[in-house]
């Protein structure tokens, strides 16, 4: 391959690179994004009033219900709402967005537990948001490796970035890999899109130039022999990198690597990171 292949080609890949990570930003910025959430609140059967949201809200075996006061309005699914309304039951890890005019309360479940988050545009860590610190991308660390499925998912349990919160994954299957020369292996979970694989990892840059919690690698979907292509330049960040407000789970013990992935996201500035 001559000199100027490879310079078009290390051009490719950049380029590639940084429409990747604008799209990482350009979500995390988003005006509901997660940088746009103002509070953080678990629910119980008591109602509950809040600064930043409208009604009084409760949960129980019935779910999620809010009590709206004469003059106050959501918007669920398209349907202006006042006076009681149920969320009913919600799924694990699922949600429902009421918009309240120019913010959007988000009604989740996380951890076994109802929560109300509310995102407003102006909120000050997303009005101040000057993007996150990267290495610069480099396809030494692309690595190849090889999806090894479980005979059955092994239902996993991690910590979260929520003291006290845990978190339980299907995992399907592992991910093995050699690196620098060194055989590794990491549990995968299922990605968002179908087929697809997620992985959460931390290395010897975790709390060092990496934020210390977690990074997220997502993995496409593996080739009926099983082959997978693990590009370290796109390990991202997840909310909790940049704000106190997310329920972010936390890798798996096994996913502890021994050496240091100087690629993809960096600490971020709200962090402190350079």
């Amino acid at each position: 391959m001559t000199a100027q292949a490879t310079a078009k080609d290390l051009q490719a890949f950049t380029e590639e690179w940084l429409a990747w990570h604008r799209a990482q930003e350009d979500r995390l910025a988003a005006p509901h994004g997660f940088l746009a959430i103002t509070s953080l609140h678990w629910l119980d059967e008591r109602p509950q009033r809040f600064d930043d949201a409208p009604g009084a809200w409760r949960t129980g075996a019935d779910g999620v219900t809010v009590t709206l006061a004469e003059g106050e309005e959501l918007v669920v699914d398209g349907v202006p709402v006042r006076g009681e309304h149920r969320f009913g039951v919600l799924p694990e890890r699922g949600g429902v967005d009421a918009v309240w005019g120019d913010a959007v309360i988000e009604v989740a479940r996380r951890g076994g537990n109802d929560i109300v988050r509310p995102r407003h545009p102006d909120a000050p860590l997303r009005t101040a948001f000057a993007g996150t610190p990267a290495y610069a991308p480099d396809p030494g660390w692309v690595v190849e490796g090889r999806y090894l499925a479980f005979e059955e998912p092994r239902p996993t349990t991690v910590g979260a970035s929520v003291e006290g919160l845990e978190h339980v994954y299907d995992a399907p299957g592992r991910i093995e890999f050699t690196l620098q020369g060194r055989p590794l292996s990491l549990t995968a979970f299922p990605g968002h899109l179908p087929g697809t694989l997620t992985v959460l990892f931390t290395d010897a840059t975790s709390g060092v130039t990496t934020y210390a919690a977690n990074r997220a690698l997502t993995v496409g979907v593996p080739s009926p022999d099983g082959g997978v292509v693990l590009d370290f330049n796109r390990a991202a960040n997840l909310p909790c990198a940049y704000t106190d407000l997310a329920t972010c789970p936390l890798p798996p013990a096994e996913n502890r690597l021994p050496l240091a992935i100087e690629a993809g996201h960096r600490i971020p500035r709200e962090r402190g990171g350079a």
